[in-house]
């Protein structure tokens, strides 16, 4: 069972108790690529990096001392729409790890040294995925699919804008963006859920003002009654690789359209993890034209994406473009008999089983969810909904979502 709640503040909190002896809490904020100020691109990845060299009471080596002297770890992401600081440690040591998180979030002090420094690094970082076709063509279908949209910009940034930011900058987006309403803390241990409470209440109370007022959220957004047609284009950039990299791909359903979980499945169905999946059977098993092809569903407030990649050798190129096609155009066209949609149904409720098997997995996705929805969906109305799919349903949204002319292609060769 999960417990959450909504704290005076406005900071959120969710738990679940398990029985192992390791504990993983998770501070998301609502706080992401799309929320950068004009002119700053990066800023909120730089944010992220910057948070670990140092608070008010903590130098960056003791920041780094804190946890894994105790055997335990601490990172954090950042994405489009959130940044995550987490950490795992045993059990006992629960309350230290989410003091830590809170600290670092409400008390970073961004000292222009270690940003000077740090900048470099996070350049050396852009430089490396320049060099990595297979990851950047990802960023650069998204500049293209997202047009002029946040959605658009590259986590990392550019170059140009990276050397804009100073210390006041960070501290300016942190006081805009960092704060307890945009906030879920969660918890994943074994630990009782009052326990659990009282450790993010106490963390919370040492860096919020007592008598904070949150400010009201934005209404969620409303899904529109049919996908908005997405730029389009055939594009290829030389990029002088052994491997050719393409991606096909458009837009999707946003968290809040009831169609998603079909769009869930259907990414599953075709590209998903598992060998048995339509593309990787086509592609790689029958054909043997790809070392590997998958299908990615992402989503996102507004709106979301569903990408399609394959790294191959030039002379497969047009060969495995037609295949990729001829699969959509089946599932557009054609409903998944019962005994194949009983299957697919089957195998992504395995996968998600598995998946939350896995505790850091777990906080993580309870804090995004908080954010997203002010709640999470128990496993057994994710079950229903996943059940509710029908032959019908599916075929609708990748008649709706795979359309011919809303798909794109970008090509490195």
């Amino acid at each position: 069972m999960i417990y959450t709640k909504t704290f005076e503040c406005g900071l959120r909190f969710a738990f679940r108790r398990t029985r192992s002896q390791v504990a993983y809490s998770a501070l998301a904020i609502k706080s992401g690529t799309r929320n950068e100020p004009e002119g700053f691109s990066g800023i909120a990845h730089m944010t992220e990096h910057m948070l670990f060299k140092g608070t008010l009471k903590r130098t960056p080596q003791q920041i780094s001392n804190r946890l894994e002297m105790l055997g335990g770890e601490l990172n954090a992401y950042t994405a489009k729409e959130e940044t995550v600081l987490y950490s795992t440690v045993l059990k006992e040591d629960t309350a230290k790890a989410v003091e830590l998180l809170f600290e670092l979030a409400f008390t970073s002090t961004f000292p222009q040294k270690e940003l000077d420094k740090e900048r470099c690094v996070v350049i050396d970082e852009i430089n490396m995925y320049k060099d990595s076709p297979s990851e950047c063509i990802f960023e650069e279908f998204e500049k293209m699919l997202f047009d002029t949209s946040p959605l658009s910009r590259p986590i990392l940034g550019n170059v140009k804008s990276l050397r804009k930011i100073d210390s006041a900058a960070l501290r300016d987006y942190v006081r805009e963006n960092f704060r307890p309403e945009n906030m879920c803390i969660a918890i994943v241990g074994n630990i009782t859920p009052q326990r659990a409470e009282k450790i993010a209440r106490q963390a919370a109370a040492k860096y919020i003002p007592d008598g904070y007022v949150p400010s009201q959220r934005p209404e969620k957004p409303s899904a529109p009654a049919e996908l908005p047609q997405p730029p389009r284009f055939e594009r290829e950039v030389a990029k002088k690789n052994h491997q050719i990299n393409c991606i096909i791909g458009t837009t999707a359903y946003s968290y809040y359209d009831n169609r998603r979980m079909e769009m869930v499945l259907l990414a599953n169905l075709l590209g998903g993890p598992s060998a048995n999946s339509r593309l990787n059977q086509k592609l790689r098993e029958k054909n043997a034209l790809v070392y590997a092809v998958d299908a990615s569903f992402t989503q996102f407030a507004d709106n979301g994406s569903l990408l399609i990649y394959f790294g191959c050798e030039k002379a497969n190129l047009d060969r495995c473009i037609a295949l990729v096609h001829e699969e959509l155009a089946l599932l557009r066209n054609k409903p998944l008999s019962e005994r194949a949609l009983r299957s697919a149904r089957k195998q992504l409720l395995g996968q998600l089983a598995v998946a939350s098997d896995n505790g850091e997995s777990q906080a993580l996705s309870m804090a995004k969810s908080m954010l997203v929805f002010d709640g999470i969906l128990p496993d057994d109305e994710v079950r229903r909904r996943i059940e509710a799919i029908t032959p019908e349903s599916l075929q609708q949204v990748a008649a709706s979502v795979l359309a011919e002319d809303r798909l794109s292609t970008l090509i490195f060769k």
